[in-house]
């Protein structure tokens, strides 16, 4: 991406129109004195390149920075997929991505060809400052980042081919392709053993991991010890999601009531315990990947509706 330059900030008191200003002050819940503090759409931006292309698509007049109600007006995104918790650092202040999009005014509304529906970018406030005209804007694209562990004594010693591990990344690889979202997933085979597991998802959790989930261990044999670990270690247990996989697999064998895995949250990495079956685990990840996008939303505070 070629350098992204602010050319100019724009504000207003009530919703609609912006209007120039030398200066603005991105504060804890948007931009001082603008009338979209405070919504999780506190920052709005549009390349000057969108705007070009909507006024020959509509062979619109000539328009003023801040009349698409922008308050950032760039050139230098261009094309460029902006995806929600993408950043922009200017200077010591930064913006994270909420929401790409959005219904906008009647007025802008030629032969359907709209601007801020389509490439309108808004923002909320993660660090603050002032930003004017002239700074420059740097990309930090989001990549998600995943973690499978896999708890078994003899696949940790090389007796066992894990299988239900590779199984969980192919799921997850195939559900952040097709949000088009870029990811990273890691692995790791551990023995039973609870302080390895409790250093593990520490580690995982301190580098802002976005999913932690384990295989394994999640039975009452003496050495199934993965949900008292995880469980002591969550800050909110989500019971629903494991409820209704027991209840539905259930029905149709009753000893997938007997796995007593639990998903929660532990700080900003959701966490979840499969048990070790290949097919427990894809029974498992086929209803999980069903609102996991819409729990990272949850988790940051996003109003993704």
């Amino acid at each position: 991406m070629n350098k992204i330059k602010i050319l100019s900030v724009n504000l207003a008191s009530e919703r609609g129109i912006k209007y120039p200003v030398k200066e603005i002050e991105l504060v804890k819940n948007g931009i001082k004195g603008d009338a979209h503090s405070g919504t999780s759409r506190q920052v709005s931006i549009i390349d000057t390149d969108h705007i070009d292309l909507f006024k020959k698509l509509t062979k619109a007049r000539d328009t003023a920075f801040g009349e698409f109600a922008e308050n950032i007006t760039v050139t230098g995104i261009g094309d460029t997929k902006v995806i929600p918790f993408d950043k922009f650092k200017i200077g010591e202040a930064e913006l994270e991505v909420t929401q790409v999009g959005k219904p906008f005014h009647d007025k802008f509304r030629e032969i359907g060809n709209y601007v801020m529906p389509r490439v309108g970018i808004f923002c909320r406030v993660s660090k603050t400052g002032t930003i004017k005209a002239g700074d420059e804007m740097e990309y930090i694209p989001k990549t998600f980042k995943a973690i499978v562990i896999t708890l078994s004594d003899r696949a940790s010693r090389g007796e066992y081919e894990d299988r239900s591990g590779p199984v969980i990344q192919d799921i997850l690889k195939d559900f952040f392709k097709k949000k088009d979202l870029p990811f990273k997933i890691s692995s790791e085979i551990i023995p039973d053993d609870a302080n390895k597991l409790e250093e593990l998802v520490t580690k995982a959790k301190n580098d802002k991991f976005d999913v932690i989930i384990t295989t394994g261990g999640t039975g009452i044999g003496k050495r199934d010890i993965t949900v008292e670990t995880i469980q002591a270690m969550l800050d909110k247990e989500i019971p629903g999601i494991m409820e209704i996989i027991r209840m539905k697999y259930g029905m149709i064998k009753p000893n997938a009531l007997l796995s007593r895995g639990v998903a929660g949250v532990i700080d900003d990495s959701l966490v979840y315990t499969l048990p070790g079956s290949v097919k427990a685990v894809k029974e498992y990840m086929s209803e999980i990947t069903k609102t996991l996008y819409h729990l990272f939303f949850m988790l940051h505070g996003i109003d993704a509706h």
